[in-house]
């Protein structure tokens, strides 16, 4: 049951809570209609056959009520067609209830006083409430509300002029605008809490997608920037060299030449902004995870003094590791706290981070993503990655790196140009400029 709370999202959590509590509803008011029995009502015959048709009627109601909620959610939220069959059969059982309860009260069956209606009220308003939920999501509010009162008008007039009773009346008519009211505001506000949570995770979901195409359309603009005049003058000059070559002139050479160097600068420059795309920083990182957690409602502790002080490929080694957990404690647990700690003894990084809502499973990833892929890169530098449940119950992962780790991002022949030769193309990179938006927009299977 914890896991499957857990592994349900925030909006999918609302509708469920607010599910459940509509569904138990109706059966509250169905306990409700016997309170008056006990007490008050005649144990003779007629009324007893009257109290037992009367409850076994709202049984039926009560039932029927819960479809009618399910009904009543996929038409609103998902736009299923509305369930106007099983609305009117509710309305054909609310009027079965009234007309028993009218015909207890008025031949004295529920009380021989019939001056007092506080009895007969709370009888209408616990046994019509699930006819009032199983109508409430067919049209407007402001319609069901006018409707309502509508019906407690004609209901409480021919109530008098059937009994000669004001006061039985009166009392209908009241007992009718409670049910209704009381069941427009509970299932429509249901309603609109559950509407509204499922709107802000898509609203989410659409602001990280937003994000993701940002972040590539920059990294595009980078590189066209870099690249576009590079290109255009390399095309100029190769075909400037061909037409001087046709011609046996010996500037051939020299155009080509030329073209060497500008193919040789494009590369460099081209190195650079892909190095600077897919550079993890430690301190950004942390940053990030404090603000993406923070806003997720998840208290953060945070102890990364040494930070500073760490080598640059250190640092990044680390940035990823905070990325990567980051991604493992939203995406695959509900925790309502988590802890990072940084220490450093001369000769290792250690960064722990601690959370007391992911699970096992988070540490599956396939290969190049997840946990595995941070073994991976950590391995690449020396370090190390352990990862697993306490005895707590919390999930931890730590991760030690050595302080003489190299910069992985930094290419072996940095600021050597060579002659030109087909160069190993570099595996693509996570962006970073998006920063732990990007998180959201990546599929489930893999992650950390």
């Amino acid at each position: 049951m914890k896991a499957f709370w857990r592994g349900r999202g925030r909006a999918a959590k609302m509708d469920l809570y607010m599910r459940v509590t509509l569904y138990v509803l109706p059966w509250f008011m169905c306990l409700g209609v016997l309170g008056p029995f006990p007490a008050n009502l005649v144990l003779e015959p007629g009324p007893v056959a009257m109290a037992q048709g009367l409850f076994a009627v709202v049984l039926a109601q009560t039932v029927l009520s819960m479809h009618a909620v399910r009904r009543g959610f996929a038409h609103r939220l998902h736009g299923a067609s509305p369930a106007r069959v099983t609305a009117a059969v509710s309305m054909v059982l609310g009027t079965a209830v009234l007309v028993l309860a009218v015909i207890l009260q008025a031949t004295g069956g529920l009380s021989a006083r019939k001056d007092d209606s506080g009895d007969f009220i709370m009888l209408l308003m616990f046994g019509l409430t699930p006819t009032a939920v199983s109508v409430c999501a067919l049209s407007t509010a402001r319609r069901l509300a006018l409707a309502t009162g509508v019906l407690a008008l004609l209901a409480a007039g021919a109530v008098h002029a059937t009994t000669q009773d004001l006061g039985l009346g009166v009392a209908t008519g009241m007992a009718i605008l409670l049910a209704g009211f009381y069941g427009l505001a509970a299932y429509r506000s249901s309603l609109w809490f559950a509407g509204m949570a499922w709107e802000l995770e898509r609203a989410q979901a659409t602001q990280a997608r937003l994000a993701v195409a940002e972040e590539r359309l920059r990294f595009g603009r980078d590189l066209h920037d870099v690249m576009g005049r590079n290109l255009a003058v390399i095309a100029l000059k190769s075909e400037l060299a061909m037409q001087l070559a046709r011609r046996g002139r010996p500037e051939a050479a020299e155009q080509m030449a030329e073209v060497q160097r500008i193919a040789q600068e494009s590369q460099r420059e081209v190195r650079e902004v892909v190095r600077g795309y897919r550079e993890a920083d430690l301190r950004n990182e942390i940053e990030g995870a404090r603000g993406v957690l923070a806003a997720a409602g998840i208290t953060c502790t945070i102890d990364d003094a040494p930070a500073s002080g760490l080598p640059t490929g250190v640092q990044s080694a680390l940035g990823w590791v905070v990325r990567e957990t980051t991604t493992n404690v939203l995406r695959h647990g509900n925790p309502k706290s988590c802890t990072l700690r940084l220490t450093a003894d001369g000769l290792s990084a250690v960064l722990v981070v601690e959370n007391d809502g992911a699970t096992a499973a988070a540490a599956v990833g396939a290969t190049g993503s997840g946990l595995a892929g941070l073994r991976e890169r950590l391995a690449a530098v020396g370090g190390t990655l352990a990862a697993g449940a306490t005895a707590k119950g919390t999930f931890r992962v730590t991760a030690e790196v050595p302080l003489s780790a190299p910069d992985p991002s930094t290419p072996p022949d940095e600021g050597k140009i060579g002659p030109m030769s087909p160069q190993p193309a570099e595996p693509p990179a996570p962006a970073t400029g998006a920063k732990f938006l990007r998180l959201f927009g990546r599929p489930k299977a893999g992650a950390a």
